[in-house]
């Protein structure tokens, strides 16, 4: 008798409309596309449609649409381009230590927050041009989301929270030091700040960034292992969040600094 009741009980309870879904579920390990529609009361030709998947096969870290709300993704692009010296650094007197003539403007496609597209761009040295863009070719395929990149009067205007941009090359020291940072050098990319941050002890960078210290909850834009962080390690480059004397989840360099 019981159970017959439970089992009416699950008839007559209604799925949960799309307005009571969230926008986008975020991959963990071991989820597949099966699992996620039968979570969401929606078809799997639906999770397909929706994001543009030829198959079935889900990477960690990247976003699912959870409905028919948004436009078709566009065909990933990507170019580069020379800049002055007055784009990179703007302050000659910065003597920065690599030549204008060794940088790059790589642009990119990416998905943000709000599942829109965007055309991005980040500096970084020549030398990592090709691996960059791959990089970042991935995150795009993976659906993984970037919350803005520059040019940011295009990609999210009115903000002034620069700490939470993904970027490349910028003329600065090490925090604390007078030690050149690798992003001086162009090479070191950081992917999400704010997502994920840098701890050293008590010290944390960006701020405001402690409801993502703990690494375990998957949210839009985290990197964990196995995940995001692969778009970059298969292609060449290192993850601070692998690192033990601090964590820098959001850092990427080819030289593991």
């Amino acid at each position: 008798m019981l159970k017959s009741l439970l089992a009416a009980l699950l008839v007559l309870s209604p799925a949960p409309s799309s307005a009571s879904r969230p926008e986008a579920h975020i991959i963990r390990p071991g989820d597949t596309l099966t699992a996620i529609a039968r979570q969401y009361h929606v078809t799997v030709g639906d999770l397909k449609s929706w994001n543009n998947l030829d198959g079935d096969l889900l990477r960690p870290d990247g976003a699912l649409r959870l409905s028919d709300s948004h436009h078709v993704r566009p065909e990933w692009v990507t170019w580069s381009e020379t800049l002055t010296a007055a784009e990179a650094n703007g302050d000659p007197a910065k003597k920065c230590p690599v030549p204008v003539t060794e940088l790059r403007r790589v642009w990119v496609k990416y998905l943000d927050f709000d599942g829109e597209v965007h055309n991005g761009s980040l500096i970084v040295n020549r030398s990592i041009v090709p691996q960059t863009k791959k990089a970042f070719a991935l995150l795009y395929e993976w659906h993984f989301p970037i919350m803005v990149m520059e040019p940011v009067a295009v990609n999210m205007p009115g903000l002034t929270d620069r700490t939470v941009l993904t970027s490349g090359y910028e003329c600065r020291n090490v925090a604390g030091t007078t030690k050149w940072s690798q992003h001086a050098y162009g090479l070191a990319i950081d992917v999400n700040p704010r997502q994920n941050p840098m701890i050293r002890g008590d010290y944390l960078d960006p701020p405001h960034s402690e409801p993502w210290i703990p690494r375990g909850p998957y949210r839009a834009g985290m990197i964990h292992p196995q995940g995001a962080e692969q778009a970059f390690t298969t292609n060449g480059f290192s993850w601070g969040g692998r690192w033990t004397s601090l964590k820098d989840y959001m850092h990427f360099s080819p030289n593991n600094l």
